[in-house]
């Protein structure tokens, strides 16, 4: 096709350049995976969704932990439940040895997406303003989150070395899960009833970030509802926190046996 471009008398025959075809590619508004992946929104759904499941994970096991309380033979017959949830229709352990799968691959992609998600605002502002104002985003709770994670890292490795495995237990791993929790926190081991009490501390302050973290996101702060929100997030980390607590600190005074 032609087209004529009049100049007062001359006329010029002007050919346009064909058009190149478009690449084929996604839809407009879709992305997949790699690029859920690659966002900032992306990346705190992953960060969401797998601190969802962690706090479904911490509410169950602390439950699970009570039973404790109600005497060995309950507590024996609850681990060994766990063990053998599904039978006959899975081998013994399928269901547990998956649950384990599953909070693994969330507490790696929760960790990735929060080291990512910082390093990526950090070079967003690589320069740092000239007042220095101290804020939450920046104070005790950034160093919490921070050296915490590391002290919970080790505790969950301890955990299972200790009352798992039965590695690191006195009592082994032949003996039964009751006997290797009260064996693990006698008042001579004072010092791992220790280390769980500070490892435990940090994670009610990681679930009470978190939590906080997760009604921001979700634009739930503001007016009314920031101070209660607050006082949920924080009620509720220092109840889960101190139901795990309650077993450790039982058997080092001596109140289970």
């Amino acid at each position: 096709m032609t087209s004529t471009l009049d100049r007062g008398a001359a006329t010029t025959v002007v050919t346009p350049r064909p058009t190149p075809p478009k690449a084929p590619g996604r839809p407009h508004g879709r992305q997949g995976i790699a690029g859920l992946f690659r966002s900032s929104n992306g990346r705190k759904a992953v960060m969401a969704v797998t601190g969802a499941m962690l706090v479904l994970f911490l509410i169950g096991h602390m439950i699970g932990n009570a039973k404790l309380f109600l005497g060995k033979e309950s507590f024996n017959a609850y681990a060994e439940w766990l063990r053998t949830v599904g039978e006959p229709a899975l081998p013994a352990r399928t269901l547990l040895t998956l649950t384990e799968i599953v909070l693994a691959a969330a507490v790696i992609l929760h960790m990735w997406a929060a080291v990512t998600l910082a390093r990526r605002a950090a070079k967003a502002r690589p320069v740092k303003y000239a007042t220095k104002k101290k804020s939450q985003a920046n104070g005790y709770v950034v160093h919490t989150m921070r050296y915490g994670g590391v002290i919970v890292v080790l505790f969950v490795v301890w955990h299972l070395l200790d009352l798992t495995f039965g590695v690191v237990n006195p009592e082994g791993f032949a003996a039964t899960p009751y006997d290797r929790v009260v064996a693990g926190f006698q008042p001579s081991r004072w010092w791992v009833t220790a280390f769980y009490v500070a490892a435990l501390v940090m994670v009610g302050l990681h679930l009470r970030h978190g939590l906080w973290s997760a009604f921001q996101t979700l634009g739930l702060v503001g007016g009314r509802n920031r101070r209660l929100l607050n006082a949920g997030a924080a009620v509720f980390s220092a109840l889960l926190i101190l139901g795990f607590l309650a077993v450790p600190i039982a058997v080092t005074i001596g109140a289970v046996k």
